[in-house]
Parts: structure tokens; sequence; C-alpha cells
């Protein structure tokens, strides 16, 4: 190996560019769910949630009609208003927009990290949960899989556009363990840098 490419190699490797890449990695989270979370109080992306919302039973009941999604989907950039009025009276739109303030709030948690460990810690924390529940409409929604509609290829593992777009959610999952850890790591070196903590550790362990 020359010693160029080791040079290179160690600059890469190094605690500076461990940091650089942790906190690339906070940017980019906190990008994803502030510019997704603005979204969600566009009409179009709301209506683009829905199949996974009235599929999941943990989520359903926030819709007047979750049974009844199916008959008034629209195509992005479609405008039938028909399918937007049953939309609103679906509460599609409010519960987009509830969804998008918790994403916002995510967001900018994990921005606020840069800077305050502890609601970096929150943040990161509310980061890896998101993609737990996001995932499970893999299992959820039957518009996550290749409709049968006369190609062979069809439900699992032919994953449709709707479901690559739930799979990447496991990147983000990983990314967003590792700013768990380093928060909480982060946390505790600050703790432990506090004047009498040693002593309120001690009065903990011996409760």
């Amino acid at each position: 190996m020359n010693t160029q490419l080791r040079r290179v190699l160690g600059l890469v490797s190094g605690p500076g560019s461990n940091r650089l890449g942790l906190q690339a990695m906070r940017v980019a989270i906190a990008v994803i769910f502030l510019w997704i979370g603005a979204l969600k109080f566009v009409p179009y992306e709301a209506d683009s949630i829905t199949p996974f919302v009235a599929n999941s039973p943990v989520m359903a009941f926030f819709y007047a009609h979750p049974d009844q999604y199916a008959q008034h989907l629209t195509h992005e950039g479609e405008l039938n208003l028909a399918a937007r009025a049953w939309q609103a009276a679906n509460h599609t739109y409010a519960f987009s927009r509830g969804l998008g303030t918790v994403e916002l709030l995510i967001g900018l948690l994990v921005l606020v990290g840069l800077a305050s460990r502890r609601l970096g810690l929150a943040g990161a924390v509310l980061a890896f949960l998101t993609p737990v529940v996001t995932l499970s409409f893999l299992v959820t929604t039957p518009e996550a899989w290749v409709g049968a509609l006369g190609d062979a290829q069809h439900g699992f593992p032919y994953l449709s556009g709707a479901g690559r777009l739930v799979l990447k959610d496991v990147t983000l999952m990983a990314g967003a363990w590792l700013v768990l850890a380093d928060s909480a790591r982060a946390v505790l070196e600050r703790e432990a840098r506090t004047p009498g903590a040693p002593a309120r550790l001690a009065l903990a362990g011996s409760r």
C-alpha cells in the first residue's frame, strides 16, 4: 500500500472523520423529517399515505371510513375534487397535519442535537422508533406489494413503489441508532464531568 493511500485511509478512519459522519447523519435525518413533515400539510402527500394508515391496526381509527379508501385513491399530481372531498370527510388531512407536526418536531430535536445532546437524544429515540412503525406497513398494507394483475411476479417478495419507499426506512433506523448511541454517550460523559456527579452516582448505586 503506497504512502498517499495509507494517509487518505488514515484520515477517513480517524476520530475526526467519525465525528463528521455522525454530524452529517444528524443533519440528514433532520432534513428527511423536516421536509417530509412539511409535505404532510399538502393534500397530495396526505392522500398518498392513506393506504398505510387505513390498513394499520393501530392507526385506522384516526380515519372516519378507513374501509372505503381504495375507492378514492388518486395519483400524485391528479386533482379529483370528489376524491378530495371524501378525504376531507375521512379526516385524512387532519391526521396528516398532526403527523406532519410530529415529524417536524422530531426533525427539529435531531437538528438541535448538534448543540444540545439531551434534546438530541430525545430526537434520536423518536427518529429510531418512527421507522419501527413505518416498517410494520410491509405487513399490514396490501399496496406495499405488486398486485396480482396478470404478471407472474406479484405478492412477496415483489415490492411495489410504495413498498420500496417503506423498505428504505431500514437505513433511517440504522442511522438513527448511531445518532442515539452517540447522544447517549455524550450525555453520560457530560454527566461524569459535572461537579458532584461521582457522589450522586455512588449514592444512586447504594440504593
